[in-house]
């Protein structure tokens, strides 16, 4: 056995274009990644799902986005991403389950988020009243056999292992992103494996280095020329009994976004017939 390469991309109106560009680029599975409310419909559904049927692509997950203002800082972040911040709570949470639906029609079973900074203090009033607000969605996902995939990168690995703890759903997981444990100043991402490996349900294939400065991200970076230590990283995930996708995230646009996806992309499956075959 071997994990599948796959490819994140974007949920269009007309979605065939996306899926075909996973098939062509030479993937197995793909996340779709979706910030526009407008497109949960049963159409774009139902054009989303022959996609994938037409292209033999597996869909790995709903990356769920919000709406309004985000910026990807540690300055105005932590009041702007995710569920942390309360004036946002409400509105979003529908919006969850709003792409939890989405995902039904489309016959995905899992959805996957930022779900902010969470605080590392258990004490903390944005900690406490968090949780119930996670139990809720994890509730709603699992009436519909959906798993709630949370992505690394704004809190640490304790603080989320913490999280799952105290919300007690059976159907939370990690979608582990390696640069973003790196880009966040959070934690190395092989050493995280050893506190939240077991909840790793995919993987973000994606390079980057720490911060530089005290308010804003550490740089991604193309496969293989980051902090990542893939080697480590991917032996440590077969030892923990992972098969499941790497997903090639490269959050450039242009032509050199293809580039470096066709370069990871050769990077990694190296990588993978020295590791798991």
């Amino acid at each position: 056995m071997r994990p599948k390469l796959g490819l994140i991309v974007s949920l269009r109106r007309e979605p065939s274009g996306e899926i075909e560009k996973v098939k062509n680029l030479g993937f197995e599975t793909c996340q779709v990644s979706c910030w526009d409310m407008s497109l949960y419909t049963r159409d774009i559904a139902k054009k989303l799902k022959e996609a994938l049927e037409e292209n033999g692509i597996v869909m790995t997950t709903l990356w769920a986005g919000f709406s309004g203002r985000h910026v990807w800082n540690f300055r105005d972040g932590p009041k702007l991403i995710g569920l942390v911040p309360p004036d946002k709570r409400e509105k979003r949470v529908e919006e969850l389950k709003m792409a939890s639906r989405f995902a039904e029609w489309v016959g995905v079973n899992s959805i996957t988020t930022h779900v902010g900074f969470i605080p590392e203090d258990p004490n903390n009033p944005l900690y406490t009243s968090l949780i119930p607000l996670l139990r809720e969605v994890a509730e709603f996902l699992d009436d519909r056999g959906q798993s709630f995939w949370f992505e690394t990168g704004q809190e640490t690995p304790v603080t989320l292992l913490r999280t799952f703890e105290d919300v007690g759903a059976e159907n939370l997981g990690v979608n582990f992103d390696p640069a973003n444990l790196l880009m966040y100043g959070k934690a190395n991402p092989v050493d995280a494996l050893d506190i939240i490996g077991e909840y790793v349900r995919d993987v973000h294939a994606k390079d980057g280095e720490y911060p530089r400065s005290g308010y804003e991200l550490g740089e991604e970076k193309p496969l293989g020329e980051g902090r990542v230590n893939f080697p480590a990283l991917l032996t440590k995930l077969r030892d923990l009994g992972y098969y499941g996708s790497l997903t090639i995230e490269r959050e450039i646009s242009g032509p050199q976004q293809i580039i470096d996806i066709k370069r990871g992309k050769r990077y990694l499956e190296e990588l993978i017939k020295k590791i798991y075959e």
